[in-house]
């Protein structure tokens, strides 16, 4: 048990993170909407995120820093540097506000779809994360939620099995890329979804508390792909479950979400679902404001108390904003959909510093990237340029 405890720790973390009210969400959308045909830009994503997060993972082991302070510590020219951290600490703002609307409005999504929407449950929501936030009692509560997103994540992959999908559609969706003008938006949030920037900074930090030493970099490279791994399969199940069983269907609400479940577990389908996305919204709702505030206090040199006032005033910004667009009224699904669309315009700047600060030999010396993972980041950026420029007028649009 020893051996494969070690290999449970800050990656699986990220895994749980990522598998949330938006991956959920924007998974059942693309295969109701685009059955398999998008499931090569799952295979891309996870790809992209096991090399982005082994590098970030990296620069935490070996310099024991996050990134945010890792950032902070290499620009060395005044303007620069100030430049530098108004742009990264502005990115994540913007990006972990977008996705805390979305985390919040999944957790409504599932609380109102067993006891109705009559509750301003979003403020009841921000109200629960803001009381676990202020305490500190973070740990025990994530623990359980991300036992039952694992859970649920079991359940889709069992019935991605069950629900006998065509697998040389399904070959054809993972190999033969597919861009159009209709599924580029789905393709970012796709892409939003799996390679989350929060993520980048959260893990640089927390690789410190299992890792020590250089001589773990092994264990940790294995960590950090079996469970990424393990997410990005678990989002190709939502996919081919949701194109095996409502594609064309149109989705507005949780009814229709549960409906691929059903070959599993039948009437319960909703009632699982809705808890299901409750957990997850519940869990994001709190990792997200504390990665930002973890990345604030990195890039600006703040005090490490859990409890300091600047620290405080960053994680209650971010669960303001979410809970606050969460109550506005828009539709939930719809709210998701953008928050991941966001977090994919936004990963460009964030996928940038990581690949400057992963090639300083004066920081991680011979550690430094190799050419194919600096080739492979550089397809992150150049990919999310591309498909983020082409879908804007659409997002403003999605946004009227």
């Amino acid at each position: 048990m020893k051996g494969i405890k070690k290999y449970f720790g800050p990656s699986t973390l990220v895994t749980a993170a990522f598998i949330g009210p938006g991956t959920l969400t924007i998974c059942t959308l693309s295969g109701a909407n685009f059955g398999y045909t998008l499931l090569w830009v799952l295979l891309f994503a996870t790809i992209s995120t096991i090399i982005l997060q082994e590098m970030t993972a990296r620069l935490g082991l070996i310099t024991q820093k996050g990134l945010g302070e890792a950032i902070r510590s290499q620009i060395s020219n005044t303007v620069a540097k100030s430049f530098t951290i108004a742009l990264v600490f502005t990115a994540i703002i913007i990006g972990n506000a977008a996705y805390e609307a979305g985390n919040i409005s999944g957790a409504v999504l599932g609380i109102s779809g067993i006891f109705g929407e009559t509750i301003p449950w979003a403020l009841i929501i921000g109200a629960i994360s803001f009381g676990i936030l202020f305490i500190g009692k973070v740990k025990i509560i994530e623990q359980i939620l991300i036992a039952l997103v694992i859970l649920m994540s079991l359940v889709f992959l069992i019935t991605a099995v069950m629900v006998q999908p065509d697998f040389s559609a399904i070959l054809k969706g993972v190999f033969v890329p597919s861009l159009t003008d209709k599924n580029q938006l789905a393709i970012l949030g796709l892409i939003g979804t799996t390679i989350v920037p929060y993520n980048l900074f959260l893990h640089a930090s927390s690789v410190s508390q299992k890792w020590k030493s250089a001589d773990d970099l092994k264990d940790l490279q294995i960590e950090n792909g079996i469970a990424i791994g393990l997410g990005g399969l678990i989002s190709m199940a939502i996919v081919i479950t949701s194109a095996a069983t409502i594609f064309g269907k149109g989705v507005s609400g949780i009814n229709e979400m549960a409906m691929q479940l059903e070959p599993l577990l039948g009437s319960w389908a909703k009632y699982f679902l809705a808890l299901g996305l409750f957990a997850a919204g519940i869990s994001s709702a709190i990792t997200a404001p504390l990665a930002a505030a973890y990345t604030a206090r990195g890039i600006f040199g703040w005090e490490t108390s859990f409890k300091s006032g600047k620290f405080r005033m960053v994680w209650m910004f971010i669960l303001a904003v979410g809970t606050l667009f969460s109550l506005l009224g828009y539709k939930p699904i719809e709210v998701i959909q953008v928050a991941q669309i966001a977090n994919g315009i936004l990963l460009p700047v964030i996928v940038f510093f990581l690949i400057y600060l992963c090639n300083k030999k004066a920081l991680l010396n011979s550690y430094i990237n190799k050419n194919w993972q600096n080739g492979l980041a550089l397809l992150v950026i150049a990919v999310s340029l591309v498909v983020s420029f082409r879908s804007l007028n659409s997002v403003f649009g999605l946004l009227e």
